[in-house]
């Protein structure tokens, strides 16, 4: 009864969910559901048009767009996945570090997370990939450079709110230790809004991500990575216009999805970062 009512008084909230569930087990279980081998050349069949075999259409090389779109969800989530779990985790520490202890601790995060949001945050990310070399993991490290600042001002901002709480006084006054008022005391409190940011910026840094790569700089072919197959397939928009449409169509759905899932989570929760 009780989930009952529940769906029925959150019913995009639960759509939104079960779709990002359905994304998930697409990237999970890509090889299973791929009618074709993405790396497949098929010379014969190239630029061919969607049709009952391919039914979003062949690119360049005659691989099939519909199992390349499948298995380009496992490498684009998963990066994307990646890059929120890397900037998640270094903004939160940092931002920890620098709202409990203060002091010269404090002024040299937060003066370098200012540093670093002083500049257009994709031009940096460019910049820094172009200076790492191409590849999935230095796109991940390029963007992550740039991202982080966010999650340390928000984990700071906290900090500062929940250590004037009684519990953390009195936390104190026992002589706990600072490892202990940060990892039992502190960070419980704040990591709900942290995950929930993190669930939020998904859809963003999935966008940040295949940017990078139709750039030249994230993944490189072969990998059916979106932002790639929009890359290959901008020299045949003409002619072959399902080569940047289904990729694209792809990761509007994905950012949607995470970005509403967010969005709900936020109201279901009653959170808003402003509080802090």
């Amino acid at each position: 009864m009780k989930v009952a009512k529940f769906t029925k008084g959150h019913k995009q909230l639960i759509f939104f969910l079960v779709m990002a569930i359905i994304i998930v087990l697409i990237a999970i279980f890509a090889k299973q559901i791929a009618p074709k081998d993405p790396l497949n050349a098929v010379m014969t069949k190239p630029l061919h048009a969607p049709d009952n075999e391919n039914l979003l259409g062949t690119d360049i090389l005659g691989r099939d767009i519909l199992s390349r779109i499948i298995y380009g969800t496992r490498y684009s989530l998963f990066m994307t996945l990646a890059l929120v779990g890397t900037v998640f985790t270094l903004g939160t520490i940092l931002g920890l570090l620098a709202g409990y202890f203060g002091g010269i601790v404090d002024t040299i995060i937060m003066r370098l997370a200012d540093m670093m949001v002083s500049f257009p945050g994709i031009i940096l990310a460019i910049a820094i990939a172009g200076l790492l070399g191409p590849s999935m993991t230095n796109a991940i490290i390029a963007i992550s450079s740039v991202t982080w600042p966010k999650y340390a001002r928000l984990s700071r901002s906290m900090v500062l709110k929940i250590k004037k709480e009684l519990y953390v006084e009195a936390a104190r006054l026992t002589g706990s230790k600072d490892k202990d008022i940060l990892f039992k005391y502190i960070l419980p409190n704040m990591v709900t809004l942290m995950l929930v940011t993190a669930i939020s910026d998904i859809g963003a840094l999935m966008l940040e991500i295949s940017a990078l790569s139709f750039l030249g700089f994230g993944a490189q072919p072969p990998i059916p990575e979106w932002g790639a197959m929009l890359n290959e397939g901008r020299t045949y928009l003409a002619k072959a216009p399902w080569l940047m449409l289904y990729p694209g169509i792809a990761i509007v759905i994905v950012v949607v999805v995470f970005n509403m899932l967010g969005d709900n989570i936020k109201d279901l929760i009653d959170i808003k970062e402003e509080d802090f």
